[in-house]
């Protein structure tokens, strides 16, 4: 693990990213927000790699933020809105700007940043045990308004309303049925499982994943990220990527997507 408690590990097409702060539940401190959004600015024009894996270590997701370091700048107004929007909304920036699939491996606490780290990944997989939650209201503060949105616009207006101002706590099986899990497994099966859908995702198009990406953001953006998606929604047509798949379904064979 690197020093900036935020590691990148390659292995094929398929990018290890995982969160440690250990004995704190990879809380996050604000060198690992920092490190985050530089893990992803690098993969970032990275056409070796098809897909990307989020996870913390030791079965842990993320408890949230290190509040052990909240003294140090809370208290000040500049110094607050410095952390979140450019440090914490920095990095969540960078993950939503990611050309590459996300998939979330969620084990155990998925609190607080947690959620919001989640919340940027296309798919999410957790263990039957893991818990989601945002109990800040607790500690006398509010979820910065571009952070609250995120998490909004992922899990819905009812569990977001009742983690936000009521401090509630629900297990994988409540954000299933909300629609924010793909899956729910157990414990011991979830690693395998997520680097399992990520081999799956990284052997297809690797194009047609960046421009499923493109259209889910400009979709969701509307207004004028719509109108230039329309514009240029069929500039793939005479590509090698997509003469390839059609060849390869013709022929009865499997396909060979390769790095553009």
């Amino acid at each position: 693990m690197t020093e900036r408690q935020v590691s990148l590990r390659r292995e094929g097409a398929v990018a290890l990213v995982t969160l440690s702060n250990p004995g704190r539940l990879n809380a996050m401190t604000r060198a690992m927000w920092r490190a985050l959004r530089a893990v992803f600015d690098d993969l970032h024009g990275d056409t070796a790699l098809r897909c990307v894996v989020v996870r913390g270590e030791g079965g842990a997701f993320c408890a949230g933020g290190d509040i052990s370091e909240y003294p140090s700048f809370r208290f000040e107004e500049a110094s607050l809105r410095e952390f979140h929007e450019n440090e914490v909304w920095a990095a969540l920036q960078a993950m939503l700007d990611c050309p590459l699939p996300l998939v979330a491996q969620i084990e155990g606490a998925c609190m607080g940043a947690g959620v919001e780290i989640a919340s940027c990944c296309d798919i999410r997989l957790a263990g039957a045990s893991a818990k989601f939650g945002a109990p800040i209201a607790k500690l006398g503060f509010p979820m910065a308004p571009r952070e609250a949105a995120l998490v909004h616009g992922a899990i819905g207006d009812v569990l977001a309303r009742d983690m936000l101002l009521a401090a509630g706590v629900h297990g994988a099986q409540r954000l299933y049925d909300a629609g924010f899990l793909l899956h729910v497994l157990p414990d011991a099966e979830v690693p395998a499982a997520a680097q399992a859908h990520a081999a799956r995702i990284a052997a297809l198009s690797p194009q047609a994943a960046r421009l499923h990406k493109a259209t889910f953001t400009a979709l969701k953006s509307g207004g004028a990220a719509a109108q230039q998606l329309l514009a240029t929604a069929y500039d793939y047509a005479d590509t090698a990527e997509h003469r390839e798949g059609i060849d390869a379904f013709l022929a009865k064979r499997p396909p060979n997507f390769r790095p553009s």
